[in-house]
């Protein structure tokens, strides 16, 4: 066998053992994903974070009340993302819905709770790569959008 085949055989098996780069690489970033909402969810929540100058909530029941209800919305982040196409306004409309979650409890949180909420948000939207929440984190927060 010349150079050229000997080459070409081993060029073939090479490429042949491959699993498939752009498959492979979006099975890596889907379990990189999936990872980081189950990180989000084990994470403690509505404790004290002076890299983001929250003072922590010192009433527990609120705090637990408060962790249960953004876990479930990281849950149906960890949802919509497992769908085989999502768009942005999926989960723009899903922030919205979410959001009306909180009302109950909405006039007894203090400007720093409701911050708290709008960055777990955030992080939720960074995990799936989502820009804007089309204007819904600054209605939750502010009662209306800014921008």
């Amino acid at each position: 066998m010349n150079k050229i085949n000997l080459f070409l055989v081993a060029l073939f098996i090479g490429l042949s053992s491959c699993d498939g780069g752009i498959k492979n690489n979006k099975t890596i970033n889907y379990n990189i994903k999936m990872d980081k909402f189950e990180e989000f969810r084990r994470k403690d929540k509505f404790g004290e974070d002076l890299s983001v100058f929250y003072p922590g909530m010192s009433d527990d029941l609120l705090k637990s009340e408060l962790t249960e209800k953004i876990n479930l919305v990281s849950d149906e982040f960890k949802k919509l993302s497992l769908k085989k196409e999502v768009t942005s306004k999926e989960y723009q409309d899903m922030i919205g819905k979410s959001m009306n979650t909180f009302s109950d409890i909405y006039f007894e949180l203090d400007s720093e709770d409701l911050d708290r909420i709008c960055s777990y948000y955030e992080e939720l939207m960074d995990i799936v790569g989502l820009e804007s929440s089309d204007g819904h984190l600054n209605t939750f927060r502010y009662g209306f959008n800014l921008y």
